[in-house]
This record gives C-alpha cells, structure tokens and sequence, in this order.
C-alpha cells in the first residue's frame, strides 16, 4: 500500500462524483413522472434529445443564445403538458405496462418527429465552457464537469425549493403520498400531474444540454437514459435524493472500477460495470437506498 497513488485515487474519484451528478439529472426526470403517476417514463430519454436538438437547431440558425433557451424553454414546457394530456391521462389506472409501452413508443416518435423538424446530422454545442482540467489543491479536476456539477446542483435546489413552498409542489408532495387523500381534499390530479410533467421538460432541457455540450447533439443521445436505470435501482424510483445519491454512487464506482480492476477484465467495463452494481443491489434491497418499500395489502 506504500506505493499507492493517493493524488491519483482522488482524482479518480471526484471525477466520478462529478460524472455521477450529471447521472442524477438525468434520472430526477423519471422520479417526478413516476412519484406522482407510477409511470416509468421512457420517453424520458427522447425529451432529453430534442431539447438538445432544438437549442442547438436554433442557436445554428443565428438565433441568440438567451432567446433560443427561453423558445427551447417553452417547446418543453409545453411538449410535457401536451404528452400528459394527449397520451398519459386517457391511460389513467391501466396497469403499469401499458403506461411504460406507451412512453417506450413515444419515445420513438419523439425521436422521429426531432429528425423530421431537425434533420439527423450530428451537432457541437458549445456552452462557453471549456473541457480543460484545473487544479483544485493539487488535484486535476474537468472544468466543465464543475460547470455542470454546479448547475445540476443549482437545479436540484430549485426544484427542493419549489416543491417546499409553493402551492403546487405541496399539492404533488400530497399527491406523491396518497392520491386518493389528494383527491379527498379536493386537490386537481390533472393539474398537478401536467405541472410534474412540465418540470420533467425542464429537466430535460438541462440535462440534454449539459450532455450535449460533453457528447455532441446526436440521436445515440437518447441513449444517455440507459445510465439513469441503475441510478434509479440503487435510490429509488421514488425519491429525489435517491437519485442524487444513487448518481453519485454510480458515477465514482464505475470510475474507480475502470481505473482500479478494469485491466483484469480486459478493459472497457466502465460501460456495463454499472448495471452488475445494480443487479446486485437489487437482490440486497429491491425498493433502493430512499425507494419507499412495497407493502402488500391483504
């Protein structure tokens, strides 16, 4: 142990945290959809794209960066609502598989109505933050991952300030507990479940920027999603924090296991290392870290 590189451990390791951040934005998407409806929201992923997709379509078109934000802004505000209304609430109390195969052929549409408008070459989008390492106390840190580890941070506040003290993200914490309750006392579901919704576009946009900036504007993008599952098992489907905590779990260990006992598997296991973690946790603890636990009712 005298030969290990302590400098290099943590340098491993705070670019997985960082890494795990962008992670938990990713899946704080499905947790609003599927706290509020129990909708695994596949589409999830397809939402992210053609944020990304817009902003940059736009931004390339000579629009300016602040008002192309704020037209992309309203696109996704207004695609989650219309999802909701259009799609979601006729599936009201189906069971959960076919609400997850309408989202999974949503997402397909999505992906192809993104082409149709856009067209299907590749895009950079540049964020004004450069990709470089800075050194943080003799350790090299990406200067982007800071830049995004903040704004998902910042995103993360908000959204725990909005669901704290307002009228709405009270009525979605009650909806959250019980929807029958909710309904009891006279609260609208529909209106709350379009405002999760527009949130989840919110998210998207954020999310599909900041993995725009980093992997290029591309439809493989949508694929992103797919690092959000084992996020989601270690947390919880269910809970915000578990999504941050999950992120970050899963962000440093697939890092540290690529760095540390990749070579003994023939490299390249920072891809799939993250769903052996999930796999075995599930067997551990089914309902996640924060996941609220099935309790059946006799």
């Amino acid at each position: 142990m005298g030969d290990f590189d302590y400098q290099f451990f943590i340098e491993v390791l705070t670019g997985g945290l960082l890494s795990g951040v962008m992670y938990s934005l990713v899946a704080i998407g499905f947790v609003l959809i599927y706290k509020t409806s129990g909708v695994l929201n596949f589409a999830q992923g397809a939402l992210l794209l053609f944020a990304a997709l817009t902003f940059v379509s736009l931004v390339e078109r000579g629009v300016p960066f602040v008002l192309a934000l704020a037209v992309t802004f309203a696109i996704m505000v207004a695609l989650g609502i219309g999802i909701e209304r259009t799609v979601l609430r006729p599936l009201t109390n189906k069971p959960p598989i076919t609400l997850f195969m309408a989202t999974l052929g949503l997402s397909y549409i999505i992906e192809g109505a993104a082409q149709l408008i856009w067209g299907t070459q590749v895009h950079g989008l540049e964020l004004g933050i450069e990709d470089v390492p800075l050194e943080v106390g003799g350790v090299l840190i990406s200067q982007f991952d800071i830049f995004a580890a903040a704004v998902a941070a910042g995103m993360v506040l908000l959204l725990s300030l909005f669901f704290r003290y307002t009228r709405i993200g009270l009525s979605f914490r009650a909806v959250a507990d019980d929807q029958f309750a909710a309904l009891a006392v006279g609260l609208r579901l529909p209106l709350i479940w379009a405002s999760v919704w527009a949130a989840a576009g919110l998210v998207a946009l954020v999310a599909g920027l900041l993995w725009g900036a980093r992997l290029g504007v591309q439809f493989s993008l949508s694929l992103v999603v797919l690092k959000a599952l084992p996020v989601l098992v270690l947390g919880g489907f269910d809970s915000i924090l578990g999504a941050i905590v999950g992120g970050l779990l899963i962000g440093a260990s697939e890092k540290l296991a690529e760095v540390y006992i990749g070579d003994y598997f023939g490299g390249g296991i920072e891809g799939w290392f993250a769903y052996v973690v999930a796999l075995v946790f599930l067997l551990i603890r089914p309902s996640g870290l924060f996941g609220q636990k099935l309790v059946e009712r006799v």
